[in-house]
């Protein structure tokens, strides 16, 4: 995964897409810059890139119009006004193609990092705001409260649905990145179809080497749930064992790593099947800094009734915390040497 950390804004544009008009309302000129729309605009492009469910997508072959308009626009054959307008158009009918796909402001964004320049594209889904409206009643004041529907997310929302689209090469291991968020289950067809990235973006995710080894923690720590219940030992001995090759490998070889953690065969070959029964290959490539960070700090829910927030480097300075094992499969965990302490 490219971690992109240089971002300038070039250009942006907004369109309204409402699924109660005949057609879309399309902005014919770009967005006026000043310094509170540029932060805006840059705080959501940060934020996208930044966030967790962002992954690689390549587009499917043949011919498709976010393809062939992006590619247009990011090779200087036309301006964002005209593609923006033409993905605008194309997302619009889709929408009235079905009745649960909320309304929303399209806003494409153009922009250089230090991996080349971009185009992002943001389906601004409304949120409800509230405001005062005053009003006078038999020359008294009237204050009240009323619902907005059609407020743009705050910069410090997260985005549900993007995507991020570079110039295509032959030598590019991806053309776009994606964000499609799903939302919570009974909440509409809509959020259960992948519209965004099929009929819209015309792509196909694709796995980054952090998505693998996301997929690959999030495996082994299910596995431990199931495999080590009541053993706080066990779970700990697989917990810090595969942590320490996430930090010190650049690959991981499951099959070798199980033999490591493992003294039962059983236990070894069980370990292997349930990781590749996720999708996740015998051998896959760790993704540092993903890691780096993940690993900062440590969470633990302990016998349901403790949760533990600490530092990773806390956690492994006995002079701070201390595992101490009881022979039993049960462990003590020992806060040192606390000089000062508030309640939150």
């Amino acid at each position: 995964m490219e971690y992109i950390n240089e971002v300038n804004i070039n250009e942006a544009i907004v369109h309204i897409l409402d699924v109660n008009s005949d057609e879309p309302i399309l902005n014919e000129y770009p967005l006026e810059l000043n310094e509170e729309v540029h932060k805006f605009v840059l705080r959501h492009v940060e934020r996208a890139l930044k966030d967790e469910e962002l992954k690689y997508a390549l587009f499917n072959s043949g011919r498709g119009i976010i393809k062939e308009v992006t590619q247009e626009y990011l090779n200087g054959h036309c301006t964002i006004i005209e593609a923006s307008q033409e993905i605008a158009r194309t997302l619009f009918g889709i929408m009235k193609t079905n009745s649960s796909i909320p309304s929303c402001d399209l806003m494409a964004v153009a922009f250089s990092t230090e991996f080349g320049p971009m185009l992002g594209l943001f389906k601004m889904d409304y949120v409800k705001n509230y405001t005062h409206k005053i009003d006078f009643v038999d020359n008294r004041m009237s204050i009240k409260i009323i619902p907005q529907a059609t407020g743009l997310p705050v910069s410090a929302q997260k985005i549900q649905k993007c995507a991020f689209i570079i110039p295509m090469t032959e030598e590019a291991n991806y053309h776009l990145m994606v964000i499609d968020k799903q939302g919570k289950k009974g909440e509409g067809d809509e959020y259960g179809a992948k519209y965004f990235l099929s009929s819209f973006l015309g792509c196909t995710l694709i796995n980054s080497k952090r998505d693998l080894t996301k997929s690959f923690l999030n495996a082994a720590e299910n596995w431990t749930r199931a495999n080590a219940v009541n053993d706080a030992v066990k779970a700990e001995n697989i917990r810090s064992a595969i942590k320490k090759s996430l930090k010190e490998e650049d690959h991981i070889d499951i099959r070798e790593l199980s033999s490591n953690i493992f003294e039962d065969e059983y236990e070894k070959q069980a370990f292997v099947a349930f990781v590749q029964s996720q999708g996740i290959e015998e051998k896959l490539p760790v993704d540092k800094q993903w890691v780096e960070k993940k690993l900062k700090r440590i969470r633990l829910k302990i016998d349901k009734e403790i949760d533990l927030y600490i530092d990773a480097d806390t956690y492994h300075d006995s002079r701070k915390f201390e595992i101490i094992r009881n022979g039993d499969g049960s462990i003590n965990m020992v806060i040192k040497h606390v000089m000062n302490y508030i309640e939150k």
